[in-house]
């Protein structure tokens, strides 16, 4: 048995409708459903299933993104207010993560639940 890719992701909702509403309008996310009762709202991101629930813990969500600086301009546009700009996290120098020689870029901030969301990218 292996386990072979994420299938679904659970993060916090408390107020269903302002979190459709973000996901949907300010990050393009695709709507997939909304159960309520019991209060679960559910988004797909390239087959991974990104489940909200009023009932849980703040998470941490990285996406990747082609363009960071764009990506961050765009998204500030749209009214997201960042914790703070897009700067270097990691410079991968042997190729763990990618080429050798290239360098992880970050920028982070927070949905209407409260969980922290991160656009990330490669220089």
């Amino acid at each position: 048995m292996r386990l072979t890719r994420i299938h679904q992701i659970a993060a916090r909702a408390p107020d269903l409708a302002e979190t459709r509403r973000f996901y949907e309008e300010v990050l393009g996310a695709r709507y997939i459903v909304t159960y309520d009762p019991p209060g679960l709202l559910f988004f797909d991101f390239a087959g991974v299933r990104l489940l909200f629930e009023r009932e849980t813990t703040p998470v941490t969500l990285y996406f990747w993104v082609d363009d960071i600086d764009a990506a961050y301009a765009d998204l500030k546009e749209r009214g997201v207010q960042f914790d703070d700009v897009p700067h270097l996290i990691h410079r991968d120098t042997d190729g763990t993560f990618d080429n050798p020689d290239t360098e992880e870029w970050m920028a982070f901030f927070r949905d209407p639940g409260e969980n922290i969301v991160a656009i990330a990218s490669r220089r």
